[in-house]
This record gives C-alpha cells, structure tokens and sequence, in this order.
C-alpha cells in the first residue's frame, strides 16, 4: 500500500459529506461511545461496495445509466429523510436525550443507509483503485480488497476523531440550548442540502 494511496484516500475521507455529517451529530448528541459507534457504522457502509467492486458489479453500475439513477434517487430520498427527521426530533441534542444512550444497533444502521444508498462509493471503487494495481499483478483481487481494507481503515479513524472532536465540544455546548438549536436545524439543513447536491449531480 503506497503512500500516494495513503494520501489520497486520505483527502477523499476527510472531504465533509453525509457521514461526517452524521457522526458529528451523534458525537454532539450522545457523546463519545455513540461517536464511534456511528464512525464504525459509516465504515461498515463502504463494505458492500468494496464486494461489489471485487464482484465486477461497479462496471456494470458505471455502464448502466439507469441503475446509477435508482440508486441515485435512493440516495437523494435517504439524505432528504434524514433532514426531516433531524429537523423534527427536538429532543436530538437536549440534556434529557443525551443521558440516554442511543442503541447501537440503530445508529450503525443509519450510518450504514448513508453509504449504501451513495452512487459514488461504487465508481470510486471502479475508478480510483484500478489506478493503485499493477496491470500485471498476479492477484488484483486481493490487492483490491487490501487497499479497499486500507480505505475503510482511514475512514474510521478520520471519523473517530470527528466523533471524539464532537463530543469533546458537548459538554461545552450542551449548557447552551440555544447554540444546540441551531445545531440540529444545521445538521438538518446540510442533509437536505447534500440530497439537493446529488440530484443535481451528474456521473
């Protein structure tokens, strides 16, 4: 694993985008435990696109313009949901909920629903990995799924932090029910906002 691969997979993960978005809320909301366990969530999102990638499957996502947009629209309908719902839950950042801890089953569920309904992570696999494999590698199967391993490894650590940054700042924040107000109707708004960004999307 070179460290170009490194590097750049690294940049790719720390880009914002509906994962951070999700483990920063929960890290605000529920402290570290839920933090990570939304960062584990996120990584295990990228595990049916790695297969798929290995599979071939992502070949025939980039060849086939109407399943990118079914998974593009699922996508887009996922991100808009989770904005309303985010939008609606008052009680997402209050003192009261962030006593109780949410269940982990639920939370790596969602997390999960962000990367899997994410048309890009399939093309990424597609388009960005074939360029760290030797053409005459004898075994780009398994040199694929150690850099897809690679990948999902700098994913939860980025995300760890983003998590542990995040719950570092509740306890400052969690004093102030109007700062956190404005904080569950952002994270909303970025949800929404990133769904409006894949529509209007293209390949």
């Amino acid at each position: 694993m070179s460290l170009e691969f490194l590097l750049t997979a690294l940049v790719i993960v720390l880009l914002p985008g509906p994962g951070v978005v999700y483990t920063l809320s929960l890290g605000l909301k529920a402290g570290l435990r839920a933090g990570l366990i939304a960062a584990f969530g996120c990584t295990l999102g990228i595990l049916p696109h790695l297969v798929a990638g290995v599979l071939g499957l992502s070949a025939v996502l980039a060849a086939s313009a109407t399943l990118f947009r079914a998974i593009q629209i699922a996508g887009v309908l996922y991100l808009l949901l989770m904005a309303w719902r985010t939008w609606r839950d008052r009680e997402a950042f209050s003192v009261e909920a962030a006593e109780d801890r949410p269940a982990a089953f639920g939370i790596v569920l969602a997390a999960i629903g962000l990367n899997l309904f994410n048309p890009k992570l399939p093309l990424f696999f597609l388009a960005f990995l074939p360029q760290f494999i030797d053409p005459l590698d004898p075994r780009p199967i398994l040199r694929m799924v150690e850099l897809g391993a690679g990948f999902m490894g700098l994913t939860f650590a980025v995300f760890a932090v983003y998590g542990a940054f995040a719950a570092s700042a509740r306890n400052l924040l969690i004093r102030r029910p109007a700062i956190l107000v404005w904080l569950r109707r952002s994270f909303a708004c970025a949800f929404a906002l990133m769904g409006l960004r894949l529509a209007l999307a293209g390949r």
